[in-house]
């Protein structure tokens, strides 16, 4: 790749590394040493832009488990608003059927007041023909008037029908002004507390119908966020994709073509991820039931199947079963250092005699074959043939293990 290209790339990968949002995600320690090979991408470059793309990628799961909470939310509030505004609706209706029935009763109440007037005023008149006359007794008054005495009898029947009249009407108008007034009492209580809901539903609906609105800007709104960093992480991908195969190119160029994953600046790799569960040295042996030197490291926790890498690049000089070992490999790295892996699944060998490998390149499978008691890489270390305990060695040669 050319030198230009893949300075561009670290760039571009250290302004990530600050501009990406702020969330904690680390996937992969970041190494002693990094390999610096003419102008090729650390593994530094390469794990900033891997934690970018898995920051970005953490940050859209997050923003995407927001949207069907955000879904509900508007649903709740558009419900809620549908709720308030049937309910403004019903108090509308009571509140026009009510003002019907009062015009009404006001019309009735006119008209009995109309008539109620009229009973009145001609009552007056008779009260004030018989306070004129300083009599209650009208009687006289018709005998002496002119006229044949058929005239004076028309007269008396007039008299007394009115009479009956006139109380009848004063009692129905003393009857309907009595109702009219408490019926208009009764109107006008219904019509305040009508307004008095229908301004109070009013004003709900159009809370409910605020708070809808605004669920639905804050819904759209996170679609868009999301949209933005799928954005982000489509980049990243693409930063993360070229700088970690520059990186790759870098090291196979200095270490062969099959070297891979994270090297040190000596070209060492860790052979296995997983913690310690023996360290080397003088133990009880877990199936033998003695004392006995262990003459290695045991790395587990990765389970049967998980890929061992060669630590170093070297040749094959032994690959197949070893007895107590198991399925067993064994690396000359030329420089008076071997390593050695033991326990290896049945059939998990991938290497043969004399292959040459690359630091990071698979060679087997973890097993339990051979005096083991759980799935475990036994990983080993000579230096001029003899022993030595892979954990300090390694941690000299930039790679940390456990």
């Amino acid at each position: 790749m050319p030198s230009g290209v893949n300075r561009r790339l670290r760039v571009l990968a250290g302004l990530l590394a600050i501009g990406i949002l702020p969330v904690s995600v680390v996937l992969i320690p970041a190494p002693v040493e990094a390999v610096q090979v003419a102008d090729y991408p650390s593994w530094e470059e390469v794990v900033a832009a891997q934690r970018n793309t898995a920051q970005a990628k953490q940050l859209a799961a997050q923003l995407q488990a927001q949207v069907q909470g955000l879904q509900d939310e508007a649903q709740r509030t558009q419900a809620e608003a549908d709720a308030k505004g049937a309910v403004y609706q019903e108090a509308q209706t009571a509140f026009d059927n009510q003002n019907v029935e009062t015009q009404a009763l006001l019309e009735q109440t006119l008209a009995a007041q109309t008539a109620a007037d009229e009973a009145y005023l001609a009552a007056a008149q008779v009260i004030s023909e018989i306070s004129r006359t300083g009599s209650s007794d009208i009687t006289p008054r018709l005998f002496t008037a002119p006229g044949s005495p058929d005239v004076l009898l028309d007269r008396l029947e007039i008299s007394r029908v009115l009479g009956e009249r006139y109380s009848d009407l004063y009692d129905e108008a003393i009857e309907l002004r009595n109702a009219a007034d408490a019926l208009a009492d009764q109107a006008e209580v219904a019509q305040g507390i009508l307004e008095t809901l229908r301004i109070a539903a009013e004003t709900a609906f159009k809370e409910a119908q605020a708070a809808a609105e605004a669920a639905a800007a804050k819904l759209a709104q996170t679609q868009k966020d999301i949209a933005e960093v799928q954005a982000r992480i489509d980049y990243l991908v693409g930063i993360s994709t070229a700088t970690t195969a520059s990186y790759n190119e870098g090291i196979r160029a200095q270490w062969g073509p099959n070297a891979g994953g994270q090297i040190s600046a000596s070209g060492w790799a860790r052979p296995v991820n997983g913690y310690i569960s023996s360290n080397y040295g003088n133990r009880f042996h877990p199936i033998y039931h003695r004392w006995m030197w262990h003459t290695g490291v045991d790395l587990a926790g990765q389970g049967c199947g998980a890929t061992i890498w060669a630590a170093h690049a070297g040749t094959v000089v032994y690959a197949g079963w070893s007895g107590d070992w198991g399925y067993y490999v064994h690396i000359d790295h030329g420089d008076g250092t071997s390593s050695g892996y033991a326990h290896i699944q049945s059939g998990g060998i991938g290497v043969s005699i004399g292959q040459q490998v690359s630091p990071g390149q698979p060679i087997a499978k973890v097993g339990t074959t051979g005096g083991s008691t759980g799935c475990h890489l036994h990983f080993i270390i000579r230096i001029n043939g003899a022993l030595t305990d892979p954990v300090p060695f390694m941690r000299n040669q930039g790679i940390t293990l456990g």
